[in-house]
């Protein structure tokens, strides 16, 4: 491969695509609250149940030979237009299933009257499908500072739409009008980027080389699409459309600081774990320094929602979502406790090990669905939540043992490793939880004026303890990183 790997490469890289997810945070931020407040949740629940068909096709359809092509050694012309041109071609045929079988698709899902959506949608997947080449040039060069453009650029264009048509009164088109204009905007800022301009060059035999390893990919991505997709459908088939909504609006929000840091490291440390070649070890120890750091960042921020997500569900999305506070803080939670897994995927992926993946992803899909199931059905959301914490604890420790095994490091002291900055995140959300339920009387009056203030002294307080509690738990990383950071400093010298 022509791209040189080094700290340097790596460090900017992941700076880079932090930084776009960090701007979409922000957009986020403000476009899901006012968007909530514009919208039902009967609204929401209609369009966030008709996008997970068209999210679900889209990522099967990406995953695999896309993927496949970051591992190459070389960029062959004929192998790139191979792979586009089957590509399109699966995106059109998912995209004509998702039109004609609209209505028992939407049916299946519980939610029938959003069978006309799906149809508008169904266009969605090829508009997805047909960048996928192109990002995974974008890959392989580590030149996500072009990738980190376009992404805020298409995003942002794609929230003041939505918000736009949401204040016109165009209801549920304006999120679906939000997902196209993003589409849009970032298939064409893709192929400006990497100049890749697809030619009908057809070679199936080089599409079937890739193939092993791309059903890998494929097959744990379907089994991820079912974890992350699954309790939004059981909550619409079972608890209905509000409590989708709910859900939606919810899981929208908690899941800002996992696509701020963890998308933004998946995307590097996939290519740059391929760039490693055979060299085993360095892989290794890529690994946990990239898990221990990850972890570091993550877990506080899930834990610390938590901590403040009754006044932060009032002051975000306002007095009609309130009641949906503890669906907040439990989602935050169950996303916390999955923070040392954030680097897994693609260490497994640059190692070449889809095997592994899917296999696990399998078993993570089964036991998701499962216990949500069970929630749902014997005591609604709230209890479908719980039961959705303990599936992702029972997962972090299969998965951590299966990475594991895989890099040759000793599990017991692994898991301790890699877990201990979760436990100084939990002993701070827990300490700034016990602190605001004493505190809130005290606080400035008015309801949004005292959900605000402790926002305020929540975040506060669990920064300084969780410093606190940093540096008496993890010296070593914070060595580790200084000691990164002197010899970085001294080669640019």
């Amino acid at each position: 491969m022509s791209t040189t790997i080094n700290l340097k490469t790596v460090t900017n890289s992941v700076g880079w695509s932090v930084l776009s997810k960090t701007s979409i945070f922000g957009l986020k931020f403000v476009t899901v609250p006012i968007l909530a407040r514009l919208l039902s949740p009967e609204e929401f629940g209609t369009v966030a149940v008709a996008q997970t068909v068209v999210m679900f096709l889209a990522m099967i359809g990406s995953a695999g030979l896309a993927a496949s092509l970051v591992l190459e050694r070389e960029e062959d012309e004929e192998t790139l237009h191979s792979v586009f041109w089957v590509n399109l071609a699966l995106a059109l045929a998912m995209s004509a299933c998702i039109y004609i079988w609209a209505v028992p698709f939407a049916r299946w899902l519980g939610a029938e009257d959003a069978a006309y959506l799906l149809r508008v949608m169904a266009l969605l997947v090829p508009l997805q499908l047909s960048g996928d080449v192109a990002y995974s040039l974008l890959a392989r060069r580590m030149a996500f500072r072009k990738d980190a453009a376009w992404s805020v650029i298409s995003e942002s264009l794609g929230a003041v739409v939505a918000v736009a048509l949401a204040l016109a009164g165009f209801g549920v088109w304006a999120l679906v009008a939000q997902l196209f204009v993003a589409a849009i905007v970032r298939l064409g800022g893709l192929f400006h980027a990497t100049a890749y301009r697809p030619k009908f060059m057809l070679s199936l035999a080089r599409v079937g080389a890739l193939t092993r390893y791309s059903l890998g990919i494929m097959g744990s991505e379907f089994f991820n699409f079912i974890t992350f997709q699954s309790p939004l459908v059981v909550v619409s088939r079972y608890l209905g459309l509000a409590d989708a909504g709910a859900y939606s609006a919810a899981n929208r929000f908690s899941s800002i600081p996992n696509q701020v840091l963890l998308a933004g490291l998946m995307g590097v440390l996939f290519p740059a774990f391929s760039h490693m070649g055979d060299d085993t070890r360095r892989r290794t120890d890529a690994l946990m320094l990239s898990t221990q750091v990850s972890t570091v960042a993550l877990a506080p921020m899930m834990f610390g929602l938590w901590a403040v997500a009754e006044p932060g569900m009032y002051l975000i999305f306002g007095p009609q979502w309130a009641h949906a506070w503890p669906v907040l803080g439990l989602l935050a939670v169950s996303k916390g406790i999955m923070s040392p897994c954030s680097t897994y995927i693609p260490f497994l992926k640059g190692a070449g090990r889809s095997d592994v993946l899917w296999w696990v992803a399998m078993l993570r899909a089964g036991l998701v669905y499962g216990l949500v199931s069970y929630g749902a059905v014997t005591g609604g959301l709230f209890t479908a939540m719980v039961w959705l914490c303990v599936a992702n604890g029972i997962t972090l420790i299969f998965y951590s043992w299966a990475v594991f095994r895989t890099s040759n490091v000793p599990f017991l002291s692994g898991f301790y490793t890699t877990t201990r900055p979760m436990v100084a995140s939990l002993i701070m959300a827990v300490a700034v939880r016990w602190l605001l339920d004493r505190m809130k009387d005290d606080l400035p009056g008015g309801l949004w004026w005292n959900a605000a203030s402790q926002v305020m002294v929540g975040i506060a307080a669990g920064a300084v303890l969780y410093g606190l509690l940093l540096f008496l738990m993890e010296r070593g990383l914070l060595r580790k990183l200084l000691e990164l950071v002197r010899q970085r400093k001294m080669r640019a010298a």
